[in-house]
């Protein structure tokens, strides 16, 4: 049987996953140059990265994709942060991720399912799809 986690530790967990959504970049990257992992991921298998990523904020995933979280970090569901970005639109949060080594045909749906699905022509020939 394994011991119920920490209040403390939950709390801290919650605020940084916060402070990716939010896109706190200053805050979030103290607390992983003090240590916590630049892949931490929630209950969901949601990253710092994908928690940025959907939320808009490309300062936030460039300064993540610099302290080693990977770009391609697929959750739960399959989802990678690039297709999370191709969805909701944030084409400066594209071209981070692209920058920082994510693969357009990682996840499923893909980045280059998604652009297709939602009739993205711009995007598909950023991905060198057509």
């Amino acid at each position: 049987m394994s011991e119920a986690p920490d209040p403390e530790v939950v709390e801290l967990a919650t605020k940084i996953f916060d402070l990716a959504r939010r896109g706190q970049t200053e805050a979030l990257v103290a607390y992983v140059d003090a240590g916590v992992p630049a892949n931490l991921t929630n209950d969901r298998g949601d990253s710092l990265v994908m928690l940025a990523a959907y939320h808009g904020h490309a300062e936030t995933v460039r300064a993540l994709l610099a302290r080693g979280a990977e770009a391609d970090r697929i959750n739960d569901r399959g989802q990678t942060p690039l297709a999370g970005a191709v969805f909701k639109g944030e084409e400066d949060v594209i071209r981070a991720l692209l920058d920082g080594g994510a693969d357009p045909s990682a996840g499923t749906p893909s980045a280059v399912d998604t652009a297709r699905m939602f009739g993205k022509a711009e995007l598909l020939k950023l991905f060198g799809a057509d």
